[in-house]
C-alpha cells in the first residue's frame, strides 16, 4: 500500500543552490515561460524527430528523464494508477472515473491533456487544479533537476509533454493522493505514460481516426496502438467497438495476458428502477460513464480485497464493493469543454471540443437537441452561430461538412489565439505554429464552408489589420467571417450585449465598418446560440474570455 510507498519515495531534490533560489524567487507565469520553452528546444525536437522511425526509443528516453528527474519506474506502482486511452471520449471517461473515486472520499490525482485555460488544469487533487504554488515548488523542483543533470546526457532536456507527465508523477506522489487517473496523450504503446509497469485498471473509450500520422490510417492500426496499454494480468475494459478494432484489442489482450471485458449499455445501470443521470450531456457520453463505472467497480474491488473487507455496493448488484452510491459520482460530474452550456443573458454559448469525424457527429447531436429545447423553452427563435478552428492534420472540411445541417445564419472562424496580444496568456501559447500559417487554415475553411454551402468563393475583401494578410474576409452580404484572434471573433457576434467581454486589459483589433454592418441580426436578435468547436485549445481560449476566474 500506500504506506510503504511513501516511506520509501523520497521527494526529487534540486540539488543545486541556485535552483532552489530561482524557485523561490520566480512566480508561477516564470515557470509556465520556462515549460514553454520546451515546446521548441532543438534538441527536444530532434529527439522526437529521431524516435520517430523507433518508436521503443520513445519510452527508453521517458525512463531515463524520468530517472534523472529523482524517480524509479518502481515508484509509479505506489499511484494505484487507472490508465486510460482512447480516440474520442478517454478524459470524459477519466472525469467521470475520478468523481466516482473521489465521492468515495479517496484523494484523488487526475492528469489529462490538454488544457484549456491554463496548464495547472492537467494536473488536479481531488478534481480541482494544482495550485499556482504548487505547481511553481514542484516545476522548479523537476526543472532544477533535469536542467543540472543535460550536461551529462548530451544538453537533452524532455518536451513538454514528457516533462508535464513527469511533473504529475512527482506531484501525485509528494502529495500521497490514494490513486491516480492517468489519461493517455496519443495512442498507447508507445505514449510517455505508458511507462508505467503496474496499473490497476485500464480502459479503452471510443475508438476512431486520429493522429494518422503517428498511429497509422486505419482503425484497427489505431487499436493495435491502444491496446498497448494493456498489463499481464491487469484488467481492462473497452466500451462496444467496430468489429475490426474489436477483434484487434481481443488479440493484443491474449497476446498480452490482460483480462479484457466489454462494458455494458449504460441502460443496464439501474437505481431503484430509474436510469442514471449523467453530468455530462449527450448521447456519447452514455458509453463513457459505463466504463468508467467498471473501472471504478474494478479499482474498488482490489482496494477493499486487499483490505480485507467485504463491504456492499449497489453497483451491478454486487455484493463485496464498499456501501456507497457510484451512480451520484457520474451525476456529480462535470468536465469544462466538453458539451457545455453557458448562459449569458441573451446569448448562449455551446461549448465542445470536438475534433474526430465521429466525435464532432457526437457536438452536432447534441447542440441541435440542447439548442432546440432551449428555443422551445424561450419561446423565440434565435440566431445561430459557428465558431469554428482545427488544428493539426484534422480534415477540416470534412468536420466542416458535419456541421452544415445546424443551419448557422453565420460562420465564423479564428486562430487559437486568445487576443490581440498573445503574449498576455502564456499558457496558451504554441509555438510550433506561426500566425501566417493559422490565419492561411482559417481563410481555408472559410472557403471551404462557403463550398459545402453553395456559396461563390471569391477573393478577399478586407483587412482589419493593414499590411497583412486578409483577416475578415468574403464577398459582400456574406454570412462567413475570420477574425485574427478569439475576443475579435467573440466581441463581433456579441455585438455588446455580453458584458463580461468587455472587461480591462483586454486587446483585440478594431473592426472596420462594413464588418460591424454585417452584425445587424445579431443586434436585433431576441436570442443568439453560439455553437463552438472543432478544438479544445479553442474552447480554452473562448472559456479564457467568458470565465475569467478560470485565467485567475
Amino acid at each position: 500500500g500506500n504506506a510503504a510507498c511513501s516511506a520509501r519515495f523520497s521527494p526529487a531534490k534540486t540539488g543545486a543552490a541556485s535552483a532552489r533560489q530561482e524557485a523561490r524567487a520566480r512566480g508561477p507565469r516564470d515557470a509556465v515561460c520556462a515549460l514553454n520553452t520546451l515546446q521548441t528546444n532543438a534538441s527536444a525536437l530532434e529527439q522526437v524527430r529521431r524516435e520517430r522511425g523507433n518508436p521503443q526509443l520513445q519510452l527508453q528516453a521517458m525512463k531515463a528523464f524520468l530517472q534523472r528527474s529523482g524517480l524509479e519506474v518502481e515508484d509509479l506502482d505506489c499511484l494505484n494508477i487507472i490508465h486510460v486511452t482512447g480516440t474520442k471520449g478517454k478524459g470524459s471517461t477519466c472525469a467521470f472515473t475520478e468523481q466516482i473515486l473521489r465521492n468515495y472520499g479517496f484523494r484523488t490525482g487526475f492528469y489529462s491533456s490538454p488544457h484549456l485555460v491554463q496548464v495547472r488544469e492537467r494536473i488536479r487533487i481531488n478534481g480541482q487544479p494544482i495550485s499556482k504554488e504548487l505547481f511553481t515548488k514542484y516545476f522548479w523542483q523537476v526543472y532544477g533537476r533535469l536542467d543540472e543533470t543535460k550536461d551529462a546526457h548530451g544538453g537533452t532536456m524532455p518536451a513538454y509533454f514528457r516533462f508535464l507527465t513527469i511533473l504529475a508523477f512527482h506531484v501525485f506522489l509528494q502529495e500521497k493522493v490514494d490513486l491516480a487517473v492517468i489519461e493517455v496523450g496519443i495512442g498507447g504503446a508507445y505514449d510517455c505514460t505508458n511507462i508505467i509497469r503496474k496499473p490497476w485498471v485500464c480502459g479503452v473509450s471510443s475508438l476512431g481516426i486520429d493522429h494518422t500520422s503517428i498511429l497509422g490510417d486505419t482503425m484497427e492500426k489505431i487499436a493495435w496502438q491502444k491496446g498497448g496499454i494493456f498489463k499481464p494480468g491487469v484488467p481492462a475494459f473497452t466500451v462496444k467497438q467496430p468489429e475490426g478494432p474489436m477483434a484487434v484489442l481481443m488479440e493484443r489482450a491474449r497476446e498480452i495476458g490482460c483480462p479484457l471485458s466489454v462494458c455494458p449499455d449504460l441502460e443496464e445501470y439501474q437505481v431503484e428502477a430509474h436510469p442514471l443521470h449523467l453530468g455530462l450531456a449527450g448521447q456519447h457520453q452514455h458509453s463513457n460513464a459505463s466504463l468508467a463505472l467498471q473501472l471504478s467497480q474494478s479499482w474498488l474491488q482490489r482496494r477493499f480485497y486487499s483490505d480485507n473487507k467485504k463491504l456492499r455496493c449497489t453497483l451491478l448488484g454486487s455484493d463485496d464493493l464498499v456501501s456507497c452510491d457510484p451512480h451520484s459520482g457520474v451525476k456529480d460530474t462535470e468536465w469544462p469543454g466538453r458539451t457545455q452550456t453557458l448562459f449569458h443573458g441573451p446569448i448562449t454559448y455551446y461549448l465542445d471540443g470536438a475534433h474526430t469525424t465521429r466525435s464532432m457527429l457526437a457536438c452536432v447531436r447534441w447542440f441541435r437537441e440542447a439548442a432546440a429545447q432551449q428555443e422551445h423553452a424561450a419561446g423565440v427563435p434565435a440566431v445561430r452561430v459557428l465558431l469554428f478552428n482545427a488544428t493539426g492534420e484534422r480534415d477540416c472540411a470534412a468536420l466542416l461538412k458535419i456541421l452544415v445541417p445546424c443551419y448557422f445564419d453565420f460562420a465564423v472562424f479564428c486562430p487559437n489565439i486568445t487576443e490581440a496580444m498573445a503574449s498576455s496568456s502564456a499558457d496558451q501559447q504554441n509555438f510550433n505554429v506561426t500566425l501566417e500559417g493559422v490565419l492561411t487554415r482559417c481563410l481555408d475553411n472559410q472557403n471551404s464552408w462557403k463550398n459545402l454551402t453553395g456559396q461563390e468563393v471569391e477573393p478577399s475583401s478586407g483587412l482589419l489589420i493593414p499590411g497583412s494578410l486578409p483577416l475578415v474576409a468574403g464577398q459582400r452580404r456574406t454570412e462567413t467571417l475570420v477574425f485574427p484572434c478569439i475576443l475579435s471573433a467573440l466581441r463581433w457576434i456579441t455585438q455588446g450585449r455580453d458584458p463580461v467581454l468587455d472587461g480591462p486589459g483586454q486587446s483585440s483589433a478594431p473592426i472596420p465598418a462594413s464588418v460591424v454592418a454585417k452584425a445587424e441580426p445579431l443586434r436585433e436578435a431576441a436570442a443568439i446560440h453560439v455553437l463552438i468547436t472543432g478544438s479544445l485549445h479553442l474552447v480554452g481560449g473562448v472559456l479564457k474570455h467568458l470565465e475569467p476566474s478560470t485565467a485567475a
